[in-house]
């Protein structure tokens, strides 16, 4: 009984690893706070990016920004890089759900769903431009799945319920930052 609750899992964080992202965030982040355009290089995204990935790399950014001083500082990176990492489904839609939920009323509306839906979909034409996916009929079907209510608004119980019951809802609801390589490769770095 005792050896099983000492095993630790792999993907549990240690000091080690908080001090090691911690030097590495430093050396990455000298002002000690991760601002948007090194950000947008962590992610690739470069001024000849697509407005879409443009777009959606500053929502992204805006949403890891929880005190809104429109940088991130040490403790919203390991908050991020936690939930990109490690977290739980459930937390990875919750985030989702913020993400999509522009004016933080707690319901997403129609426009907001197909605004996401929109620049995610123009930035995946854009890396395979054989796809090609109505963004009204992807709303008008995501609606129909998951807005039990039919108050033509999704609650964030509707969208974890939606995306958890629908493989497809789950392939059109959970954004995938996609910054796991990066991450991995800077806390493997020099180790």
């Amino acid at each position: 009984m005792g050896q099983a609750e000492s095993n630790s899992d792999e993907s549990e964080v240690t000091l080690q690893n908080i001090q090691d992202l911690y030097r590495k965030f430093a050396s990455e982040c000298p002002s000690g706070n991760l601002h948007l355009h090194e950000f947008k290089r962590i992610f690739g995204v470069s001024s000849s990016s697509s407005e879409e990935e443009l777009a959606y790399v500053e929502i992204v950014f805006h949403s890891f920004d929880t005190n809104k001083d429109n940088k991130i500082d040490f403790m919203e990176f390991v908050a991020a890089v936690n939930l990109i990492l490690r977290g739980k489904l459930e937390d990875k839609l919750r985030w989702s759900f913020k993400v999509y939920d522009r004016d933080g009323n707690g319901s997403l509306t129609r426009q907001e769903v197909r605004h996401i839906i929109k620049i995610i979909n123009k930035i995946k034409r854009h890396k395979d431009p054989n796809v090609s996916e109505n963004i009204d009929s992807i709303c008008q079907r995501l609606f129909e799945l998951v807005d039990k209510n039919h108050d033509d608004q999704i609650s964030l119980e509707e969208f974890i319920e939606g995306s958890e019951k629908d493989p497809w809802v789950m392939q059109q609801l959970k954004l995938d930052p996609q910054p796991t390589d990066w991450f991995v490769k800077q806390m493997n770095k020099n180790s």
